[in-house]
């Protein structure tokens, strides 16, 4: 298990008396021996298992299992809810994490004499089935994003399974407020019943800006207990991973640096490369995975965007989590949160949107007290990333590949041969899309992306800039741009 040290950490066993026998069972089957920090923190150290309290924890500790065990607990000792009833609601920010509790949900719950059932809801899933599954059955603990929670408590039907609440918790709250779901999170305060009711407040954040304290005097009493395994004194996991850069002089050569980089660090490090490679936009990552498929088939490829369905993403996770070696092509859906064992290095190609992003994404390296490196691709304009982020140890990168990229050109042209013309246009306008909110930065006017984003189009074999439609260069503030080809793709099909 992640985050401790084992000899200081105590046996799951000795909290007999205080969990019910059946969740320890369902530990012990788990694999759970021994608790983390964060884990023995709450169980331990809370006044009352069904205490309000703030922790702050590090993602990848064993935080799912100390927020579920204490509110399992709590029902199990005569709190259960009426049938059909939510006794338990967990918040967090993404579908994939919300599906990971769930699952971890279960397994804890797997060895209860009664089944407790545990539902989820998010977006991008047919909501009219979701909610016929939810209300049809007992969810007595529900795992849900902010939108489509906020969503379907629009519905009386749904506000009334609510009435019995006993817990409310917030997981990567920090992060939540980061994606903009504070409004959804105060509307859903204000539709089930109000805290002075006496339901449970826990929140759960890496980090505590202001506006996590904002949240938090709508969750918890005053006096709540506050927890943390966080080591003020202690360097973030992050700095303690080696980090490099790449500055390539032309987008057109970013391809090539990702080919010649991905190959010299698994000549490093041959037995069970493991690699997750971010882009920075959705698009833009299935056109990697597309190309990368036939550049490097010796590989195992995955991809995880959110243009993908929610099955397809489900699955994908499951099988890069199991997977000995790989590499995850990925957006931003698994920036933060998610715990890929073994990932032992990490790329990121093209502009994070912002530092704490980058920090988030070399996160999915490192984990467990395992070994991880971080490399960056970026190209000229994008390198003032590096400069203006002093306090972050990136280096450049020690082996010279620059130099020898040209001669990968005829390469990564065949391989953009096998990729479908449809993928290249999307992937195109999404750049355009991504990069005008950064025009300052990257000290370039709406002529300059434009021509930029040509040579984006030139370098992924594209005979002409791909068609884009009016009514979306539009939207995107270039219209009367010079180098844009205005129309319809469906039209140039047919």
């Amino acid at each position: 298990m992640a985050g401790g040290d084992l000899k200081l950490a105590r046996p799951y066993a000795t909290l007999a008396g205080t969990l019910d026998k059946a969740l320890l069972e369902g530990l012990t089957k788990m694999g759970f021996e021994y608790m983390t920090p964060v884990q023995q923190k709450v169980l331990t150290e809370l006044p009352t298992l069904s205490s309000d309290c703030l922790v702050q924890a590090k993602t990848g500790t064993g935080k799912t299992a100390a927020f579920l065990l204490p509110t399992i607990q709590n029902l199990l000792q005569g709190n259960i809810p009426p049938r059909g009833k939510v006794g338990i609601l967990v918040l967090c920010p993404t579908r994939e994490l919300a599906l990971q509790i769930a699952k971890e949900c279960d397994q804890i719950t797997a060895c209860l004499p009664r089944k407790m059932e545990c539902h989820t809801a998010f977006g991008g899933t047919a909501r009219a089935s979701n909610l016929k599954k939810f209300l049809g059955g007992s969810p007595t603990i529900l795992v849900a994003t902010p939108g489509r929670l906020d969503d379907i408590l629009g519905e009386k039907e749904v506000r009334d399974r609510f009435d019995s609440i006993k817990t409310v918790v917030l997981d990567e709250a920090d992060r939540m407020l980061d994606q903009g779901f504070a409004p959804q999170i105060n509307s859903i305060l204000k539709r089930i019943p109000p805290k002075s009711d006496g339901w449970q407040g826990m929140c759960f954040s890496a980090t505590l800006p202001d506006r996590v304290n904002d949240v938090v005097k709508c969750v918890l009493f005053p006096g709540y207990t506050s927890l943390s395994t966080i080591d003020p004194n202690e360097a973030p996991t992050v700095a303690n991973v080696p980090q490099f850069s790449i500055t390539v002089p032309s987008i057109k050569q970013t391809f090539a640096a990702l080919y010649v980089l991905i190959q010299s660090e698994h000549k490093q490090n041959p037995k069970d490369f493991k690699a997750v490679v971010f882009g920075t936009t959705a698009n833009g990552v299935g056109l990697l995975y597309d190309l990368f498929q036939n550049l490097l088939p010796q590989f195992k490829t995955f991809e995880l965007h959110s243009r993908l369905s929610q099955t397809s993403r489900t699955k994908t996770t499951n099988q890069f989590k199991d997977a000995a070696s790989g590499i995850l092509f990925a957006s931003d859906v698994v920036g933060r949160g998610m715990d890929f064992p073994n990932v032992g290095l990490v790329i990121q190609l093209g502009l994070p949107s912002s530092t704490e992003q980058y920090i988030h994404r070399v996160g999915r390296t490192a984990r467990a007290g395992k070994d991880g490196r971080a490399v960056m691709v970026l190209f000229e304009n994008e390198a003032f990333f590096v400069n203006v982020n002093k306090t972050l140890p990136i280096k450049p990168y020690p082996a010279e590949i620059i130099s020898d990229l040209t001669q990968y050109n005829p390469t990564i042209e065949q391989g953009f041969m096998g990729v479908d013309e449809e993928a290249k246009a999307k992937a195109y306008q999404a750049f355009l899309g991504y990069n005008k909110t950064y025009l300052k930065k990257l000290r370039l006017d709406a002529k300059g992306l434009v021509q930029l984003a040509n040579q984006y189009a030139e370098a992924m074999g594209c005979p002409e800039p791909p068609l884009i439609e009016k009514r979306t260069v539009g939207k995107m503030g270039l219209k009367g741009v010079p180098g844009l080809r205005i129309g319809s793709r469906r039209e140039e099909a047919s």
